[in-house]
């Protein structure tokens, strides 16, 4: 399981000051551990370079991915396909609810969060489905651009509802990235422009080091995980 996100930062370039894109590759490996697949200072986040990124991973080796857990950044899913077109895709469930929320309004979000909880929170797809008719007939005319926003990305939105709680629970958001990028953005935090980018990934560069000396427990439930995915990929052990 990979997990990619994108971290921004202002870099000093020609003397002027530029945003750059950090991009991040996590993955959970068949032991059940976390580790780093890299860090790439490039330009602003792009499906684009976001292919670059995959096409190094398989350079180096890494011949196949189960499932990816990615942000809703159009192309991404192209960008996958392209490399590695046998993986599942999860879009964040998290960030999908940030990105469709956000225009609703303050005396609404309430309500409608607990509508929506409804579907993402279902036991079952089929639930899901049914929740997300009735979430569209109360709030789709007042909010359309919301109900759009779920049902246009739905086939990568459920892709968690298939499999068993355990495997659920590490797919449906991004939480182990976003968990790291918080490690670097403490490590970053009183510097508010770096001079190059070399000083950038030598300062993110300490902070993943650091970060990830403590990764030293495997995931809860690793061996029953690890025995659901071998049925459900069957022969790609």
């Amino acid at each position: 399981m990979v997990f990619l996100d994108a971290i921004h930062y202002h870099v000093r370039e020609n003397n002027i000051v530029v945003k750059k894109a950090v991009y991040i590759a996590l993955g959970y490996n068949l032991e059940g551990f976390k580790e780093i697949l890299g860090l790439w200072v490039g330009e602003n986040e792009s499906s684009k370079y976001w292919l670059l990124v995959l096409n190094g991973l398989k350079e180096r080796g890494l011949e196949d991915i189960l499932i990816f857990s990615t942000d809703n950044l159009p192309g991404f899913s192209e960008a996958i396909e392209a490399e590695y077109p046998r993986a599942e895709i999860q879009k964040c469930i998290i960030h999908q609810i940030r990105n469709s929320t956000k225009y609703v309004s303050y005396k609404d979000i309430k309500e409608l969060m607990k509508d929506l909880k409804a579907v993402y929170k279902a036991p079952t797809e089929d639930l899901a489905l049914t929740n997300l008719g009735v979430f569209e007939e109360k709030w789709g005319k007042k909010y359309p651009m919301c109900v759009s926003s779920w049902k246009n990305n739905w086939t990568e939105l459920s892709t968690y509802f298939k499999y068993p709680e355990g495997i659920r629970k590490l797919i449906y958001t991004t939480n182990a990235m976003e968990n790291f990028n918080r490690q670097l953005r403490k490590v970053t935090k009183n510097k508010i422009i770096f001079p190059n980018d070399y000083a950038l990934q030598k300062s993110l560069y300490l902070a993943m080091v650091d970060a990830s000396s403590k990764w030293t427990y495997r995931i809860r439930g690793w061996d029953q995980i690890l025995s659901q995915l071998s049925i459900f990929f069957e022969g790609r052990f």
